[in-house]
């Protein structure tokens, strides 16, 4: 299923989850704090574990397993005090940097399925 190690889809999730949130965030304001805050409380990981959690009965079954395994990645030693938290992050980054090597409709269809929620108001 996966053509990259798992933690390589988790690093590029990262970025485009960010990247996604910038976007959604320049049409709410142009005040630089504002924009610093409205990013850094939806590029954070207890936001990404939390986006898993919202997103995870509508995942496929391969989802599923993909987000299983990333959640099952070793956890690096400075975050295992939060490890509750980093592993569902980690799971969500793996899920969007999968979709969006392999599957741009299906992080089409999550992107706007977190823009029609209260998260993103």
């Amino acid at each position: 299923m996966t053509e990259l190690a798992l933690r390589n889809y988790a690093h590029l999730g990262d970025a485009i989850w960010e990247i996604f949130v910038r976007e959604y965030v320049i049409y709410k304001t142009s005040n630089p704090k504002t924009l610093h805050k409205l990013t850094t409380e939806r590029v954070n990981a207890t936001f990404q574990a939390d986006m898993l959690h919202f997103i995870e009965e509508d995942l496929a079954e391969e989802e599923k397993e993909l987000a299983r395994r990333g959640r099952n990645l070793p956890i690096p030693v400075g975050r295992k005090a939060i490890q509750n938290t980093y592993r569902p992050a980690t799971a969500f980054e793996v899920l969007i940097g999968y979709w969006y090597l392999h599957n741009k409709d299906r992080l089409n269809f999550f992107y706007n399925k977190f823009k029609s929620t209260e998260f993103f108001k």
